[in-house]
């Protein structure tokens, strides 16, 4: 039976996670063993902030949208509730994007709101 030699596939793998492992500070980027423990867990980081990320944003949603009802004399949780009231599906990401960038329109959607509440 011939002699088998993994040169080529060891060479192919180190080379792999070396050139993923490039930015790495020190010898992160440029020693094997090293590099290969912090890229796995810098994808472990990656993919918990996939989903962080989704709730910062939520969170920067409703900040700017309850800043935007207090300055109407509104509070944000009588406000999320008076959209069910009023039957207007916006979801947080639009009402705070109306909340920053067009005033009018959300100034109407408070009417609205108001109106619904007051039936």
């Amino acid at each position: 039976m011939p002699r088998v030699k993994y040169s080529v596939g060891s060479k192919k793998r180190r080379k792999k996670v070396l050139k993923r492992a490039k930015g790495f500070w020190g010898r992160r980027s440029k020693l094997y063993r090293v590099a290969k423990t912090t890229l796995l867990k810098s994808l472990q980081y990656a993919y918990r902030d996939r989903k962080v990320k989704k709730r910062e944003f939520r969170k920067l949603w409703i900040t700017r949208i309850s800043a935007a009802c207090k300055q109407r004399d509104m509070s944000y949780s009588r406000f999320i509730a008076g959209l069910d009231k009023a039957n207007i599906l916006l979801n947080r990401k639009v009402l705070a994007y109306l909340a920053v960038h067009d005033s009018q329109a959300f100034d109407d959607i408070i009417a609205m709101v108001k109106k619904a509440g007051e039936k």
